[in-house]
């Protein structure tokens, strides 16, 4: 009688440009699985939400499979049209130090022509070294803030004069906040690029609530021919959409843009508070923020506002 061994299992990996429901729901479950022992979610909000409706312009999907279970996925996106391409990376936590990760790893690498960025959700020892190991050097540093909502004063938010805030019209204001998002992350590659589909998407999730998304309008002043640099009368010149995460009862500064022609008037500080106040008001007892580390800035004006700097998510980058 002959014994012959069972040859082990084949690692695959597969790029597509479309994910098939049940691969989608499949890579749902591997992010939501890794990200309870970890702490933190491999792959962003963006990532999650690009993985269902279907393809989108510039994101490819690989997938790492063996004997038919999917143990790791990465997501490239190839949309900034002069940064290198950026990708996230999950695998699953039974699976991991089995050269899983450096698989993915390097194939993106070989998708890319050896150009690419990478996030390390968390800036785990890990990710780091198979950053190192992959050859990347650290290129970005995005920190999360936080803050208590109960026990301490937030102050009155003070407005400028010919300023009003109302709410988010679904709808009716989203032609207008896309344009003035544009505008006020221009130099960032991932806010400034939202398309009417990412603004769809959001409205489709169970946190949206256009009660918690302020818009700030200029009601007097320069006329729609007006001052050059001056935003005309009725235009969106600022926002703060908020975000709450219930399940962690933790309220998110999600997104806060001030219009060029309308900073350095203290309107994103008062935005910030009434966003603040709103969350507080719900009854949330955290507020949590997220923040390039090299926006000086901006980092002042948040501690000012109480919040310190939580947890740290990394990217790196080849040198090529």
């Amino acid at each position: 009688m002959t014994n012959i061994p069972t040859p082990p299992p084949l690692r695959r990996i597969e790029t597509v440009d479309e994910l098939a429901p049940a691969q989608a729901e499949a890579a749902l479950a591997l992010i939501a699985e890794a990200a309870q022992v970890d702490g933190q979610t491999a792959v962003s909000e963006q990532g999650r939400l690009r993985l269902r409706g279907g393809p989108r312009a510039g994101v490819r999907h690989l997938l790492l499979s063996m004997d038919g279970e999917l143990l790791g996925y990465a997501q490239l996106e190839e949309t900034d049209p002069v940064e290198a391409p950026a990708a996230e990376l999950v695998v699953a936590p039974a699976h991991r130090g089995r050269g899983h990760g450096r698989a993915l790893g390097t194939a993106l690498l070989a998708e890319t022509g050896k150009r690419l960025r990478i996030w390390a959700h968390g800036g785990h020892s890990a990710a780091r070294h198979l950053a190192q190991v992959l050859g990347m050097t650290l290129f970005r540093e995005l920190r999360q803030m936080r803050r208590p909502l109960t026990g301490l004063a937030l102050p009155e938010p003070v407005l400028p004069p010919d300023v009003r805030v109302r709410a988010f019209v679904p709808g009716a204001d989203d032609a207008e906040w896309l344009a003035v998002n544009a505008e006020a992350f221009s130099h960032h590659p991932e806010q400034g690029s939202l398309t009417q589909r990412d603004l769809d998407d959001r409205k489709a999730e169970p946190w949206f609530d256009p009660a918690g998304f302020f818009l700030a309008e200029r009601t007097a002043g320069p006329a729609a021919a007006g001052a050059v640099g001056q935003p005309a009368q009725g235009r969106i010149i600022g926002f703060h959409w908020t975000k709450v995460h219930a399940e962690d009862q933790l309220g998110e500064v999600y997104v806060l843009g001030v219009r060029p022609g309308a900073q350095g008037g203290g309107l994103g500080r008062a935005l910030t508070l009434i966003g603040l106040r709103h969350l507080a008001a719900a009854g949330l007892p955290t507020a949590m923020l997220y923040v390039d580390a090299d926006n000086t800035a901006a980092v002042r004006v948040y501690e000012r506002l109480g919040f310190t700097t939580y947890e740290t998510d990394l990217m790196y980058r080849t040198e090529t």
